[in-house]
């Protein structure tokens, strides 16, 4: 069974399987350690979770469901796993991505079904 783009966001993100990728901003938003997310979900052999092994492509698909991309300007999390990933990712010194979409939201997972291609 073929699961659209925003259901196996949504499982990686429930997923403990990945530590490239979390819900961060209490649900609202995704967090991507870029040089991690490389490595572990498009570098994969065999086992592709999306048709892409450049994140230039996951970052367009990311757009095409209407995502957006943060500046982290906003505030820290207030979680502490968020935090600590957060505080993990930034020492060591890779590129984190944050991710919007209003109809993305860990609160609300019947609204992902919402999220369509543009």
């Amino acid at each position: 069974l073929s699961l659209r783009f925003p259901q196996k966001l949504w499982k990686m993100l429930e997923s403990s399987k990945f530590q490239s990728i979390w819900w961060s901003e209490g649900g609202k938003c995704v967090a991507i350690n870029k040089d991690l997310f490389e490595s572990e979900v498009l570098g994969r052999e065999g086992q592709q979770v999306f048709h892409t092994q450049k994140m230039k492509s996951f970052m367009r698909q990311l757009n095409a469901y209407g995502f957006t991309k943060m500046n982290r300007n906003f505030q820290r999390s207030a979680s502490l796993p968020e935090f600590l990933a957060e505080e993990a990712a930034a020492s060591a010194h890779s590129q984190i991505l944050y991710y919007y979409n209003p109809s993305f939201n860990r609160e609300h997972p019947w609204l992902s079904e919402t999220c369509k291609r543009r």
